[in-house]
């Protein structure tokens, strides 16, 4: 019976996670919190890289990997590939579909930090839904700019800044009584698909406001990709199931 390693993070994952049986695992960076639901295991931390993680895979016995983590992980996702390479695994990667603009966006992609700031030097109260990347440059704060930041981890705020410890899903209503208050001018955002964070390109485009979009990275090449949850766990399904008849 293969065992699965599941490396998640997303709530994508955590619907993969709880279809997972209680011989496979499922994998955190440690980030946000740990469910204590699952019937699978859990494991919290890093493997140690590309050689770390085929070395677990050797050793735990691992014959399936599913890549769920977040569209930006790259490293992750390429160590996952690699490794499995390494380790003679099959890998399966989740790879949502990217967002598309839609009529009366303005959409201004960047490719990295430097052409980020730069694309926001006319703009005044910035809305930040990276992650916790702006919380390393909160000192670098222009004098005639206002942050607000969400992320998943806590922090001080400053003199010109506003940090939000908050998990998805947003909903519309949310968002709108959100925008209102804080009166943003430029949403800052990486294009990483899905229904749980849509809900804010829907109020900038009702508010006419720009997006400052940072560009998806290149994923790693695996076995086999899906764009969907219902499109790998009908797979996944399949797989079991065919060990299951001895097929």
């Amino acid at each position: 019976m293969t065992r699965i390693l599941l490396l998640g993070g997303t709530g994508d994952a955590l619907k993969i996670a709880r279809q997972l049986r209680p011989i496979d695992v499922y994998s955190l960076a440690g980030l946000g919190q740990v469910p204590d639901d699952l019937a699978c295991a859990v494991r919290v931390g890093g493997f140690g890289g590309s050689e770390g993680l085929a070395r677990y895979l050797a050793s735990e016995r691992i014959g399936l990997v599913i890549d769920a983590t977040h569209p930006y992980a790259a490293q992750i996702s390429a160590n996952a590939a690699r490794a499995c390479r390494a380790a003679g695994v099959s890998c399966w990667a989740l790879r949502r579909r990217a967002w598309q603009p839609q009529a009366g966006d303005d959409w201004r992609t960047v490719s990295d930090w430097n052409e980020l700031i730069a694309a926001l030097a006319s703009f005044r109260r910035p809305f930040f839904t990276l992650g916790r990347e702006p919380l390393a440059h909160l000192d670098e704060i222009p004098p005639y700019q206002f942050w607000t930041v969400r992320c998943l981890e806590s922090h001080p705020d400053t003199a010109r800044s506003r940090v939000m410890a908050a998990r998805g899903p947003f909903t519309l209503d949310g968002e709108r009584a959100l925008f209102a208050l804080q009166r943003f001018d430029v949403v800052v955002t990486k294009n990483s698909g899905g229904a749980a964070t849509e809900a804010k390109l829907d109020v900038a485009r009702e508010r006419g406001l720009p997006l400052v979009m940072l560009r998806r990275p290149a994923m790693a090449e695996v076995d086999h990709e899906f764009a969907t949850v219902a499109g790998l766990l009908d797979a996944l399904r399949a797989h079991t199931g065919n060990e299951s008849s001895g097929r």
